[in-house]
C-alpha cells in the first residue's frame, strides 16, 4: 500500500459488507494514559484509578473517537459481536466497566479505524495492496507490535 499510514499495518476487520468496510489497525501503539485522565475527559469519575491503558492508532477515520476491540466476555451498549469471540464497543460506557473490573477479559483501545467505501477494499485487494490472513487473542492483544505484521503475513490466506 503506498499510504504510508498502512505500511506493514495488521488490521482486524470488523465489517465488511455491500455498504463498505471497516477494520482496526491492532500494531500502531500510541502511547500510555491513565484510564482516569481518559475517564474525567469522559465527564465520568476517574478518581483514585491507578491503571493505565495503551492507547492505538485504530486508523484515520473518525479519530476523535475512542473505540474498544475486546473478547466477548463483555456485552453493553454500542457493542458489536464480531466473530469468534471478539467484539467490539464503541460506547464509552466501557471504560467505566473496566475501570470497575466488570470489563472483558482482554482489550485495545484505539482512536479511529480504517474505512472503506462500497467496493473499495475489494477493489484494493485485486491489485495486492491487501491480503487475508487468520487472527487470534495474541496477534489482536499482545503487546509484540514488531512481530505482529511477520505474524499475520506467515497466516497469509492465497485467493485464486
Amino acid at each position: 500500500m503506498p499510504d504510508p499510514r498502512f505500511a506493514h499495518t495488521v488490521i482486524y476487520m470488523i465489517r465488511h459488507d455491500a455498504t463498505g468496510a471497516q477494520g482496526i489497525v491492532v500494531n500502531r501503539p500510541l502511547r500510555d494514559i491513565p484510564l482516569a485522565v481518559l475517564l474525567e475527559q469522559l465527564g465520568m469519575e476517574g478518581g483514585g484509578l491507578q491503571t493505565t491503558i495503551r492507547l492505538h492508532v485504530g486508523g484515520p477515520v473518525d479519530t476523535l473517537r475512542i473505540l474498544v476491540l475486546h473478547t466477548a466476555g463483555y456485552a453493553g451498549a454500542g457493542t458489536l459481536p464480531v466473530r469468534d469471540g471478539i467484539s467490539v464497543t464503541w460506547e464509552p460506557e466501557i471504560l467505566r466497566a473496566i475501570a470497575q473490573g466488570k470489563g472483558p477479559r482482554r482489550a485495545l483501545f484505539a482512536i479511529g479505524y480504517a474505512g472503506w467505501a462500497p467496493g473499495q477494499l475489494e477493489a484494493e485487494m485485486k491489485t495486492g495492496a491487501w491480503v487475508r490472513a487468520a487472527a487470534d487473542e495474541a496477534l489482536l492483544f499482545d503487546d509484540n507490535y514488531e512481530t505482529k505484521w511477520d505474524r499475520a503475513m506467515a497466516r497469509r490466506k492465497i485467493d485464486l
